[in-house]
Protein backbone atom coordinates (compact mmCIF):
# COMPACT_ATOMS: atom_id res chain seq x y z
CA UNK A 1 0.00 0.00 0.00
CA UNK A 2 1.67 3.53 -0.73
CA UNK A 3 2.17 5.79 1.89
CA UNK A 4 -0.50 8.62 2.37
CA UNK A 5 0.70 11.93 1.05
CA UNK A 6 1.02 14.98 3.63
CA UNK A 7 -2.20 16.54 4.50
CA UNK A 8 -3.85 18.36 7.40
CA UNK A 9 -6.34 15.18 8.33
CA UNK A 10 -5.07 15.23 11.41
CA UNK A 11 -5.03 18.78 12.02
CA UNK A 12 -8.81 18.91 10.58
CA UNK A 13 -9.43 16.39 13.15
CA UNK A 14 -7.99 17.88 16.38
CA UNK A 15 -10.06 21.01 14.64
CA UNK A 16 -13.55 19.28 14.66
CA UNK A 17 -13.12 18.59 18.15
CA UNK A 18 -12.61 22.28 18.61
CA UNK A 19 -8.82 22.71 18.74
CA UNK A 20 -8.47 25.52 16.45
CA UNK A 21 -5.22 25.90 16.93
CA UNK A 22 -2.95 23.20 16.25
CA UNK A 23 0.57 23.12 15.72
CA UNK A 24 3.52 20.74 14.45
CA UNK A 25 6.81 20.24 16.11
CA UNK A 26 9.55 18.27 14.74
CA UNK A 27 13.31 18.17 15.45
CA UNK A 28 16.70 18.04 13.35
CA UNK A 29 19.98 16.97 14.84
CA UNK A 30 19.79 14.81 17.47
CA UNK A 31 22.42 12.37 15.32
CA UNK A 32 25.35 14.70 14.62
CA UNK A 33 28.66 14.25 16.70
CA UNK A 34 28.82 18.74 16.76
CA UNK A 35 26.74 21.35 16.72
CA UNK A 36 23.08 22.26 18.01
CA UNK A 37 19.89 20.12 17.96
CA UNK A 38 17.73 22.51 16.70
CA UNK A 39 13.63 21.87 16.89
CA UNK A 40 10.90 24.04 15.26
CA UNK A 41 6.79 24.76 15.54
CA UNK A 42 4.51 25.60 12.73
CA UNK A 43 0.71 26.42 12.91
CA UNK A 44 -0.75 26.55 9.31
CA UNK A 45 -3.74 27.94 7.96
CA UNK A 46 -6.90 25.96 7.84
CA UNK A 47 -7.09 24.73 4.34
CA UNK A 48 -3.37 24.76 3.46
CA UNK A 49 -1.82 22.77 0.96
CA UNK A 50 1.30 22.71 -1.11
CA UNK A 51 2.57 20.13 -4.02
CA UNK A 52 6.20 19.78 -2.66
CA UNK A 53 5.99 20.23 1.31
CA UNK A 54 7.00 16.72 2.77
CA UNK A 55 9.73 15.31 5.04
CA UNK A 56 12.86 17.64 4.63
CA UNK A 57 14.97 14.33 4.35
CA UNK A 58 13.25 13.48 1.25
CA UNK A 59 13.36 16.88 -0.13
CA UNK A 60 17.10 18.05 -2.24
CA UNK A 61 18.56 21.33 -0.61
CA UNK A 62 17.17 23.59 -3.28
CA UNK A 63 13.69 22.54 -2.59
CA UNK A 64 14.13 22.57 1.08
CA UNK A 65 15.90 26.22 0.75
CA UNK A 66 12.84 27.61 -1.48
CA UNK A 67 10.14 26.31 1.00
CA UNK A 68 11.54 27.83 4.25
CA UNK A 69 11.39 30.93 2.06
CA UNK A 70 8.18 30.37 1.17
CA UNK A 71 6.99 29.48 4.93
CA UNK A 72 9.00 32.21 7.00
CA UNK A 73 7.45 34.76 4.74
CA UNK A 74 4.09 33.90 4.45
CA UNK A 75 2.18 35.98 6.87
CA UNK A 76 -0.66 33.64 7.69
CA UNK A 77 1.99 31.10 8.94
CA UNK A 78 3.08 31.31 12.61
CA UNK A 79 6.28 29.53 13.29
CA UNK A 80 9.13 29.81 15.53
CA UNK A 81 13.00 27.66 15.84
CA UNK A 82 15.21 27.09 19.07
CA UNK A 83 18.24 25.29 19.78
CA UNK A 84 19.97 23.50 22.25
CA UNK A 85 23.78 23.76 22.11
CA UNK A 86 26.36 20.97 22.24
CA UNK A 87 27.40 22.11 26.48
CA UNK A 88 23.66 21.87 27.38
CA UNK A 89 23.66 18.10 25.60
CA UNK A 90 26.42 16.53 26.87
CA UNK A 91 24.82 18.18 30.32
CA UNK A 92 21.47 16.25 30.03
CA UNK A 93 21.66 13.97 27.36
CA UNK A 94 20.21 14.44 23.75
CA UNK A 95 17.05 13.02 23.98
CA UNK A 96 16.33 15.52 27.17
CA UNK A 97 17.88 18.40 25.10
CA UNK A 98 15.67 17.43 21.65
CA UNK A 99 12.79 17.36 24.33
CA UNK A 100 13.71 20.97 26.06
CA UNK A 101 14.40 22.56 22.47
CA UNK A 102 10.83 21.19 21.09
CA UNK A 103 9.17 23.13 24.31
CA UNK A 104 11.31 26.12 23.57
CA UNK A 105 10.06 25.95 19.72
CA UNK A 106 6.52 25.92 20.74
CA UNK A 107 6.85 28.43 24.05
CA UNK A 108 8.18 31.38 21.41
CA UNK A 109 4.92 31.18 18.96
CA UNK A 110 3.16 34.49 18.82
CA UNK A 111 -0.27 31.93 19.60
CA UNK A 112 -0.28 29.75 22.34
CA UNK A 113 -1.64 26.15 20.55
CA UNK A 114 -4.20 24.02 21.75
CA UNK A 115 -2.51 20.85 20.92
CA UNK A 116 0.65 19.73 19.62
CA UNK A 117 1.16 17.38 16.60
CA UNK A 118 4.74 16.28 17.35
CA UNK A 119 6.72 13.69 14.99
CA UNK A 120 7.88 10.81 16.90
CA UNK A 121 6.94 9.22 20.07
CA UNK A 122 5.32 11.01 23.47
CA UNK A 123 7.33 13.64 24.99
CA UNK A 124 7.38 13.05 28.46
CA UNK A 125 6.38 16.31 30.34
CA UNK A 126 5.39 18.23 27.51
CA UNK A 127 3.24 21.29 28.36
CA UNK A 128 0.45 21.19 26.04
CA UNK A 129 -1.66 18.11 24.85
CA UNK A 130 0.44 16.47 22.20
CA UNK A 131 -0.32 13.36 19.70
CA UNK A 132 2.79 11.91 18.76
CA UNK A 133 3.06 10.71 15.03
CA UNK A 134 5.85 7.84 14.16
CA UNK A 135 6.78 9.46 10.49
CA UNK A 136 4.45 12.40 11.49
CA UNK A 137 6.89 15.05 9.13
CA UNK A 138 5.44 12.74 6.10
CA UNK A 139 1.82 12.99 7.05
CA UNK A 140 1.16 16.22 8.58
CA UNK A 141 1.80 19.28 6.66
CA UNK A 142 2.57 21.18 10.06
CA UNK A 143 5.24 18.70 11.16
CA UNK A 144 6.72 18.46 7.40
CA UNK A 145 7.01 22.76 7.60
CA UNK A 146 8.40 22.43 11.32
CA UNK A 147 10.85 19.90 9.89
CA UNK A 148 11.86 22.14 6.73
CA UNK A 149 12.38 25.23 9.25
CA UNK A 150 14.39 23.07 11.48
CA UNK A 151 16.69 21.15 9.29
CA UNK A 152 17.63 24.75 7.14
CA UNK A 153 18.51 26.17 10.24
CA UNK A 154 20.73 23.91 11.32
CA UNK A 155 22.46 23.47 8.16
CA UNK A 156 23.13 27.28 8.04
CA UNK A 157 24.60 27.23 11.68
CA UNK A 158 26.88 24.52 10.79
CA UNK A 159 27.62 26.33 7.35
CA UNK A 160 28.26 29.01 9.69
CA UNK A 161 30.70 26.74 11.99
CA UNK A 162 32.35 25.90 8.79
CA UNK A 163 34.04 29.03 8.71
CA UNK A 164 34.65 29.39 12.20
CA UNK A 165 36.24 25.91 12.57
CA UNK A 166 37.54 25.19 9.04
CA UNK A 167 39.68 22.16 9.64
CA UNK A 168 36.39 20.17 10.07
CA UNK A 169 34.30 20.57 7.06
CA UNK A 170 31.24 21.41 8.82
CA UNK A 171 30.00 22.53 5.59
CA UNK A 172 30.09 19.03 4.17
CA UNK A 173 28.96 16.48 6.44
CA UNK A 174 26.95 19.44 8.96
CA UNK A 175 28.85 17.31 12.23
CA UNK A 176 26.76 13.93 11.17
CA UNK A 177 29.26 10.97 11.63
CA UNK A 178 30.76 10.34 8.37
CA UNK A 179 33.77 8.78 7.19
CA UNK A 180 35.38 12.45 6.60
CA UNK A 181 34.44 14.09 9.71
CA UNK A 182 35.94 11.01 11.66
CA UNK A 183 38.93 11.30 10.27
CA UNK A 184 38.98 15.40 10.67
CA UNK A 185 38.05 14.25 14.42
CA UNK A 186 40.95 11.59 14.79
CA UNK A 187 43.77 14.37 13.09
CA UNK A 188 42.43 17.41 14.77
CA UNK A 189 40.47 16.14 18.20
CA UNK A 190 37.52 17.81 19.09
CA UNK A 191 36.68 21.71 19.20
CA UNK A 192 34.35 23.63 20.97
CA UNK A 193 31.09 22.16 19.35
CA UNK A 194 31.66 18.44 19.70
CA UNK A 195 29.48 16.59 21.61
CA UNK A 196 31.77 15.39 24.42
CA UNK A 197 29.27 12.57 25.79
CA UNK A 198 28.99 10.84 22.52
CA UNK A 199 31.29 7.83 21.65
CA UNK A 200 32.62 8.81 18.54
CA UNK A 201 34.30 12.01 20.28
CA UNK A 202 35.25 10.46 23.37
CA UNK A 203 37.37 8.36 21.50
CA UNK A 204 38.89 10.58 19.18
CA UNK A 205 40.53 11.85 22.91
CA UNK A 206 42.18 8.73 23.88
CA UNK A 207 45.77 8.25 22.87
CA UNK A 208 46.62 6.49 19.87
CA UNK A 209 47.84 2.69 21.31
Amino acid sequence: MAPLPCSLQHEDALRSKGCQVVAGVDEAGRGPLAGPVVAAAAILPAHFAHPVLRDSKKLTHRQREKLYLELTSAPDICWAVEAVGPEEIDRINILRATHEAMRRAVARLRFTPQHVLIDGLPVPGFPLPQTALVGGDGLSYSIAAASILAKVTRDRLMQEMDEVYPGYEFGRHKGYGTALHLERLRTHGPCAIHRRSFLPVQQALLPLA
